[in-house]
């Protein structure tokens, strides 16, 4: 796995102004910030731009790094866009102009990020825990898979195909993506993370290959029959975060059973 070294260019009280112009600019409502056993829970009830989220990830791997700012699990939506992980194909994208396209730095292919989908995004600084990358794409595909436990969903992980996975009963798609990972590491810090279809517009994956896996479909917990609200999807959320992911995080086995294709697709 290749790291990648950055450089503290604009500096710690650059990014805190930084900071707080994003979150004023996004009308952020304190009462949804919460410290929990060292780690900062964010929710944001209203989508927020690709672009702002991504600024604001990259000031806070920094930040702890420098440990001026606790570890972060960030819960929101986007607008709609389609973006582009590391390992994206031109021709996987079959509609270039229905929405924005971003490239980003994450591991994967093309994904969809819109409204009724639950984005969650993971700072968490694994060289203070377990560094072991392998760990922690368990515990995030584990994390995710608990959490639609609660909702009677049985997610699957797909040792050839990045995500968690739902059975399906259509005659020519037998395997459903309900939930998309895609990470990155700078200085064992983690960022970016996963996202859970809760209730998006599921035409709006038509204008990409998700994850550049042409026979398999897209599904949702309201697809499923579950009518679950985004709330309730946080509480899922935080009440199975520390048997999975915080667990894993600081496992010594990481119980991954991917080949290496499948981390060059995540990572």
């Amino acid at each position: 796995v290749n790291f990648v070294v950055s450089f503290d260019v604009g500096g710690i009280a650059n990014r805190s102004i930084r900071f707080k112009k994003i979150m004023k600019n996004l009308e952020f409502n304190k009462t949804n910030s919460r410290l929990i056993n060292g780690i900062q829970w964010l929710i944001n009830d209203t989508p927020i731009a690709y672009e702002n989220a991504i600024q604001l990830m990259e000031d806070r791997v920094a930040d702890i790094k420098n440990n001026k700012a606790p570890e972060l699990i960030w819960l929101l939506e986007h607008p709609p866009l389609y973006t582009a992980g590391t390992s994206a194909k031109r021709s996987d994208l079959l509609d270039p102009t229905r929405f924005p396209v971003i490239k980003t730095g994450r591991g994967g292919q093309y994904t969809y990020h819109g409204p009724g989908q639950r984005v969650v995004y993971v700072m968490l600084d694994l060289k203070r825990r377990n560094p072991d990358l392998k760990a922690f794409i368990h515990g995030l595909e584990e994390w995710t898979i608990q959490t639609l436990r609660k909702f009677n969903i049985i997610g699957e992980r797909k040792h050839d195909r990045v995500g968690i996975w739902v059975q399906t009963h259509h005659p020519s798609i037998s395997v459903s993506k309900i939930a998309s990972i895609g990470i990155r590491l700078r200085h064992w810090i983690t960022y970016h993370g996963l996202a859970i279809n809760v209730d998006p517009n599921l035409e709006h994956f038509s204008g990409i290959v998700p994850c550049g896996i042409r026979e398999s479909g897209v599904t949702s917990l309201w697809d499923m029959g579950i009518t679950a609200s985004i709330p309730e999807v946080d509480t899922a959320l935080f009440d199975t975060f520390e048997n999975t992911l915080n667990k894993y995080c600081y496992s010594t086995d990481s119980g991954y059973i991917g080949n290496d294709n499948y981390l060059k697709n995540i990572y």
